[in-house]
């Protein structure tokens, strides 16, 4: 996760924290030392809509065999033992869960912070207030276009209305919220609609998805932006997130998912900044690039532990046979040991490339859909051969 804001405009937000500390150098087993990393739970597979992109496979039925409610308390009572400092429910739906207040509640109780993964549609004003009494830290609101683009994008007609709706339910109740966007060829020319939303509905953060290919996402490989669309994609979120900053707008924009970025804005500000660029690169190398296995995973709805919640084809064990700490610093499983110390395990461009400190070899879940390969190199790096030294 890149923050721009953080970036360009030197602000500083609670995430920041986790992404540029000296204390997460060399860390193998968490977000930063003495803690475990960030979980993002697929609470349930469960969905009330059919994402043309969903990770998940995720349908509007009842998948047999999830976590139950003991089993789910007790696993959390495991990721506070190894002091993960975040969970992330998501799903499916993560609202459908009808145990979710209990469950974000004993999270809380235990130190954990707990934020939301959701389609919006279900956010109400009793539920958003509810949540907010519980002391949710933060609630993402996927949307994938305006208007209709994202009904298209979610598979139900209504369902950017119903997100809105919910977005200003968190509003209402001074519940923490913000966007999340996947950019893909049929999106990236709403980006700067987007940032008008974001001031029109006084909503104080957004996250740009880079697509990844998993799940029904793995359809849309041919989808994807052009590497020149995607340069001119960052090339508008900065300028956004700068004016934003001159007209002293409090928004947090931030990327996810390709690690090209911060190399990229790196060398747009050497051009006309060369000593915030030698800052940003600082901040860069805290942050260390993809850290995928390192200070993020993923559990499934099954309890299965996976590297991130794109990279469900690979399992690392189950939260129902052991402790996620456990599971976490067990490296002999190959793939989880290879990306605790991925570097010379990469090919091609990534295992060349000059950037490797501040990208770490970027996604490798991308690398695998495409090629077969799961060391390769991302196919969604957008730098030329010049930029991370190969000419």
């Amino acid at each position: 996760m890149i923050s721009v804001t953080k970036l360009l405009c030197d602000t500083e937000y609670f995430g920041d924290s986790l992404r540029y500390s000296q204390n997460s150098v060399g860390q193998v087993n968490g977000a930063f030392a003495g803690h475990g990393p960030v979980v993002v739970w697929n609470s349930t597979r469960t969905c009330n809509l059919k994402c043309i992109h969903c990770y998940s496979n995720s349908e509007s039925k009842k998948y047999e065999g999830e976590l139950d409610t003991k089993e789910a308390l007790r696993f959390i009572d495991h990721l506070a033992e190894f002091k993960v400092p975040v969970i992330l429910f998501s799903g499916g739906e993560p609202l459908l869960r009808e145990d979710l207040m209990t469950l974000a509640a004993h999270a809380k109780s235990k130190g954990i912070r707990p934020t939301i993964s959701t389609n919006g549609t279900l956010l109400n004003r009793e539920l958003t207030a509810s949540l907010k009494n519980l002391g949710i830290g933060y609630i993402g609101v996927s949307l994938d276009g305006i208007g209709e683009n994202n009904d298209r994008f979610r598979g139900r007609e209504g369902a950017f209305a119903a997100a809105l709706a919910g977005i200003r339910s968190c509003r209402e109740a001074g519940q923490r919220v913000g966007l999340r966007f996947t950019i893909n060829r049929h999106n990236y020319s709403e980006l700067n609609a987007i940032f008008d939303l974001i001031e029109e509905e006084n909503i104080p953060r957004v996250c740009f998805y880079h697509l990844v290919y998993a799940g029904r996402g793995s359809k849309m490989v041919d989808e994807d932006v052009t590497r020149e669309e995607a340069r001119q994609a960052l090339d508008l979120i900065m300028e956004r997130t700068m004016e934003f900053h001159r007209r002293g707008l409090q928004k947090e924009i931030l990327t996810v998912d390709n690690h090209a970025d911060g190399v990229y804005i790196y060398l747009k500000l050497k051009e006309k900044d060369p000593e915030r660029a030698r800052q940003v690169l600082e901040l860069l190398r805290l942050n260390g690039g993809n850290r995928t296995g390192i200070a993020i995973g993923a559990v499934d709805w099954y309890g299965n532990v996976h590297p991130d919640q794109f990279t469900q084809n690979h399992t690392f064990g189950n939260v129902r046979e052991r402790k996620f700490g456990d599971i976490w610093t067990d490296t002999t499983q190959p793939v989880l040991a290879g990306l605790k110390n991925r570097k010379p395990l990469l090919k091609g461009r990534c295992a060349a490339c000059r950037w490797l400190d501040v990208c770490n070899g970027n996604f490798r879940a991308r690398a695998e859909a495409v090629t077969g390969d799961f060391w390769a190199s991302d196919p969604a790096c957008y730098l030329t051969d010049e930029e991370i030294g190969l000419s």
